[in-house]
């Protein structure tokens, strides 16, 4: 007998899973719990796959044939905080109106996750030969690394997939290619002395004041190389400092200075380059003038996040099914980061392309159009089709 589970129209699915509130600071289990009751009421296998503390899940779900990959259909089901944002409704009640669905979530990426969710019923009447993997993550608004676990057992327990397709939004345009978002905190420690005599000790500002010069410099020199594809914005690899921090007093020597810093590499930059080249400025140049008067100080510099860049593949599984779904003829690239390029590491052909626009994502009344929701929608039914002929 065939399954008979809840039938949810994208909407209506999408009003659940915007109900359920992910913000990355809280756990995401009441909305992993939702799906897997929704996919038991189909018979539809899957896996949890949790976090060391338990309090967060991946799921990964196959229709159609269990001893084979297929296409992978990627999203993350966190979302960002909504604290501070002048929102005109509640965040975590859909609301539609003139041709949109407002809610947090609802474009960057529960509109996507809708999607997958509510067509299943259509993938299984399909009768597909070709399997439509669903992976639905955690974190990737904070590190990126939710889906990582999966990924590390596709092609042991789990089937290598053929392609992968994460569903950020892109307006369903193709994107083969995105820049990577690496992120450090680096401290100087210092040590205090009455600014007056500036031998007695080392200043820790000073010294940062340094770095962050030196790191000015690299940003100079990376955008003097450019983007020989011509295909990014803007056209070379960014280096930024965001915060600093450090001192107490203007007549004391400070003790401590941290500054937290990134860069967005082009996909052809060695991720390792910038990173090497301040460590190298740091014992060549920073260290001995920090303590050019006495062992003094030390600097640590620590990564915290790095999401890969996405690296074009022409011609890939994944890059000539999307454009063929899409009816495309070309790909794009975008400026954000994505879960794109840990697939593309573990040896999957990938490309992004999702419903929406990313310049609705993260804002107060965040939105996806009803119109777009219906181009996701078509291009999952012509996944269908393609996956039931091979």
């Amino acid at each position: 007998m065939s399954p008979t589970g809840q039938r949810l129209a994208p909407l209506e699915m999408l009003a659940k899973l915007v109900s359920l509130d992910t913000e990355s600071s809280k756990s995401n289990l009441p909305l992993i719990e939702f799906v897997e009751g929704y996919l038991q009421s189909w018979n539809v296998p899957y896996v949890r796959l949790p976090n060391a503390s338990g309090d967060k899940a991946s799921i990964y779900a196959t229709i159609g044939p269990q001893d084979r990959g297929g296409v992978v259909l990627s999203g993350h089901t966190d979302v960002v905080p909504v604290k501070g944002q002048a929102w005109t409704s509640d965040p975590f009640t859909l609301r539609v109106e003139n041709g949109r669905a407002y809610g947090r979530g609802a474009v960057d990426m529960k509109g996507f996750d809708a999607l997958t969710l509510a067509l299943i019923p259509e993938f299984l009447a399909a009768d597909l030969k070709t399997p439509i993997h669903i992976m639905l993550s955690y974190d990737e608004e904070t590190t990126c690394l939710g889906v990582v676990d999966g990924i590390r057992r596709m092609g042991r327990d789990l089937p290598m997939p053929k392609a992968a397709i994460v569903g950020e939004p892109t307006m369903m345009e193709v994107v083969d290619a995105h820049k990577s978002v690496v992120t450090f905190s680096t401290t100087v420690h210092g040590f205090e002395a009455h600014s007056s005599k500036p031998y007695l000790g080392a200043s820790a500002v000073m010294t940062a004041a340094e770095l962050i010069a030196e790191l000015n410099r690299i940003a100079d020199e990376m955008m003097e190389r450019g983007d020989t594809s011509g295909r990014f914005d803007p056209p070379y690899t960014t280096v930024h400092v965001g915060t600093v921090s450090g001192g107490t007093a203007r007549n004391i020597l400070s003790k401590s200075c941290n500054f937290h810093w990134e860069f967005r590499g082009l996909p052809s930059l060695d991720p390792q380059e910038i990173p090497n080249r301040l460590d190298k400025f740091v014992q060549e140049v920073a260290l001995k003038r920090l303590n050019r008067f006495g062992d003094f100080g030390r600097i640590e510099t620590q990564l915290e996040v790095a999401v890969p860049g996405l690296a074009p593949e022409p011609g890939s599984a994944a890059e000539v099914l999307a454009l063929r779904l899409a009816g495309k003829n070309h790909t794009q690239t975008v400026p954000f980061g994505t879960e794109a390029g840990h697939y593309q590491a573990a040896g999957i052909p990938t490309v992004v392309c999702g419903p929406g626009s990313i310049d609705q994502a993260h804002q107060p009344d965040e939105y996806i159009t009803l119109e777009q929701l219906e181009a996701g929608a078509a291009f999952m039914r012509r996944l269908a089709a393609t996956c039931a002929s091979s």
